[in-house]
């Protein structure tokens, strides 16, 4: 193909650069030849979805054969409670199960993904160490999903009560998500924080942090990847090297402002990815250590399929986002809300969508404008944000670049009457 005037690149290699790269690396993830080796781990899961069908009923999660995360989660109460009694506590609980043993093809994944961010070609690294880091953070995308098993659950709320709970079965993605009502709950007020874990798990105890939040205040819901943490996301080979390569690094001033916030607002916090749930130990663990606490909301992706990782930043994420909105919106629709996003995504447009839906109920959008990236096109352009903020007061949306900006907005925001 005939390279492009004056610039060396064909069109084709334009287009690539233009999008992230993330075609050719899609590709590569799914149609290199050890792909074939996938086959594998698929035909464990539908043996597995055979074996639970021919099973009557669902079947306990067993601690020997399978791993099993419980997210952290916010309790609430409904804003329309019983007419006589106590309204109680609600908590949408989630879980992720696999198969404990992984795959055995995992070197190759390793080896593409090396090759793919280039660490050969880095003298600089401890190549061994930064080779274990990788195969333990893909191995989430590798492992055969359990479907058709459920959790016993203990909710412990003071000394003498203990709520106990079976949550209903993980689906073909090994996911189960069920609510629960925690009724009644002497001694538990807003800004309470319980551990629950699985009954019967052994030695070491399968655990989840649960925060219960009253109807008032603030709520903050906080997009993740380049908002609070660097990842690079129009970037395909980017997204692969913060992501299994690099320890994850937080946007400079963006936890101190978040302590800020929590001092100004003490806000209920909702971090929300467009990553897939197979990072949740990963960003949980981040989280955990740099921000304040918070619910992380992660969508329900592709297991075992890494391209599934790059479609996650750059497919639907706009429905998608929309739609955890909702989800938090049915929660608190009663909470003031303050959205905090990015522009490598489509965090505007869904802010924006989400404010006219439910009017009233969000305060303000804050949106990082991403400078420290490449192949951001025109997402920085003046006239994306205008338009995506269209009918929406001006004083309500901003646009900053460094978080002494969003430091600054904030106390406005603070000293705004009620």
């Amino acid at each position: 193909m005939t390279p492009l005037p004056g610039s060396g690149e064909t069109p084709g290699e334009r287009e690539d650069r233009e999008s992230g790269g993330f075609p050719q690396v899609e590709n590569k993830l799914s149609l290199d030849p050890t792909s074939v080796l996938r086959v594998a781990s698929w035909i464990t899961y539908f043996s597995s979805s055979l074996t639970m069908k021919l099973t009557p009923g669902s079947q306990l999660v067993d601690p020997k054969k399978h791993i099993v995360w419980l997210f952290d989660n916010t309790a609430y109460q409904p804003a329309h409670g019983p007419v006589y009694g106590p309204i109680g506590w609600h908590a949408h609980v989630v879980g992720c199960m696999f198969e404990k043993h992984g795959r055995q093809d995992i070197g190759r994944w390793v080896a593409i993904i090396a090759d793919l961010v280039g660490l050969d070609g880095n003298p600089g690294l401890d190549k061994e160490a930064v080779r274990k880091r990788i195969a333990m953070r893909i191995q989430p995308f590798l492992n055969a999903v359990v479907p058709n098993r459920f959790i016993k659950l203990e909710v412990p709320i003071s000394s003498g009560e203990v709520h106990r709970f079976k949550l209903g079965s993980s689906n073909k993605d090994g996911i189960s998500e069920d609510d629960i009502r925690i009724f009644p709950a002497a001694g538990v007020h807003d800004g309470t924080v319980v551990q629950s874990q699985a009954r019967n798990w052994g030695p070491k105890p399968l655990t989840m942090m649960t925060t219960f939040a009253a109807q008032e205040s603030w709520a903050v819901i906080s997009d993740v990847d380049d908002t609070i943490k660097y990842t690079q996301t129009p970037d395909a080979i980017g997204i692969l090297r913060t992501t299994f390569v690099d320890d994850p690094k937080a946007i400079a001033g963006m936890p101190e402002v978040y302590t800020h916030i929590q001092q100004q607002l003490n806000p209920t916090w909702f971090y929300l990815s467009a990553s897939p749930y197979n990072l949740y130990e990963f960003l949980h663990g981040f989280l955990r250590s740099t921000f304040p606490r918070g619910t992380l909301l992660l969508r329900e992706g592709s297991w075992m399929d890494l391209a599934g990782l790059l479609r996650s930043f750059s497919q639907g994420t706009q429905e998608y986002k929309v739609s955890q909105l909702d989800k938090v919106f049915g929660w608190f629709p009663m909470r003031k809300v303050l959205c905090i996003g990015d522009s490598t995504q489509s965090d505007p447009e869904a802010y924006a969508e989400a404010y006219k839906k439910h009017d009233g109920w969000i305060k303000a959008i804050y949106i990082r404008k991403v400078t420290d990236v490449g192949n951001m096109g025109d997402r920085n352009d003046p006239e994306r944000f205008e338009k995506a903020f269209e009918g929406i007061p001006r004083s309500v949306w901003r646009v900053f670049e460094h978080a002494d900006e969003l430091s600054a907005l904030v106390d406005e925001l603070k000293s705004q009457p009620s």
